[in-house]
């Protein structure tokens, strides 16, 4: 099985060390960073084909290195966040972080979510490219315009996008959208799935003449208005 390169920004050295062993047995090379600043280095200039991140960092914390790398980066990342701490899960999501775990977390299901991520990044779909009005989105890339203009999306706001343009004008309900693009079901007090379409929705902005792009109907799902 061929090594998926995985960084790991968290400074606690003991975890680090036990998930490099862990994940080494699963098929992935975990490189680890012990503060912010270390690790957004290292993200930006490795190739990685996903990044650990833990909130509680020294210096620059675990947002404020999320911040600066979705400036440039759409590498898919999962956020650690320690238990009882939500509103660091929900400022996460909203900064562009694909999914998050608590901590302390149980290894499985933490290479559980890895290898959702990575079949998520790796997933093609049979069109290269998809447009719907002024919007289109390179299947394979994930790559999004509006117009002439390129939007810096997220990969799950990219697949979110891509399973709403596949169906212009019907409803998708909350459990199909979410299994279907972010490969997981949601629980009862999951809110991923409606931080990823806020953000989603606020990027695309509404078409020329006022109407939204997305439309939501609560406790439904989500329509995507052509």
């Amino acid at each position: 099985m061929t090594d998926q390169a995985i960084l790991i920004i968290d400074d606690d050295r003991e975890l680090c060390s036990l998930l490099t062993d862990w994940l080494g047995t699963e098929g992935f090379a975990l490189n680890c960073a012990h503060d912010g600043a270390e690790g957004l280095e290292m993200a930006r200039s490795g190739d990685f084909q996903v990044i650990i991140l833990d909130v509680m960092l020294p210096g620059m914390n675990g947002l404020e290195v999320l911040r600066k790398l979705r400036q440039h980066s759409n590498t898919p990342l999962l956020m650690l966040s320690a238990r009882g701490e939500p509103v660091d899960r929900i400022l996460g999501l909203e900064l562009g972080a694909d999914d998050y775990l608590a901590k302390p977390c149980d290894p499985r299901e933490l290479v559980a979510r890895l290898r959702a991520l990575l079949r998520r990044s790796q997933a093609s779909a049979p069109e290269s490219i998809l447009q719907v009005g002024d919007v289109r989105i390179d299947c394979e890339s994930l790559l999004v315009w509006r117009g002439e203009e390129p939007l810096p999306l997220t990969q799950s706001e990219a697949l979110l996008l891509r399973t709403l343009l596949e169906r212009p004008g019907q409803l998708i309900d909350r459990q199909m959208l979410s299994r279907q693009a972010l490969g997981k079901s949601l629980g009862p007090y999951d809110r991923s799935l409606d931080m990823h379409l806020s953000n989603l929705r606020r990027k695309l902005g509404a078409h020329p003449d006022g109407r939204p792009r997305i439309q939501v109907l609560r406790g439904r799902g989500y329509i995507y208005i052509s």
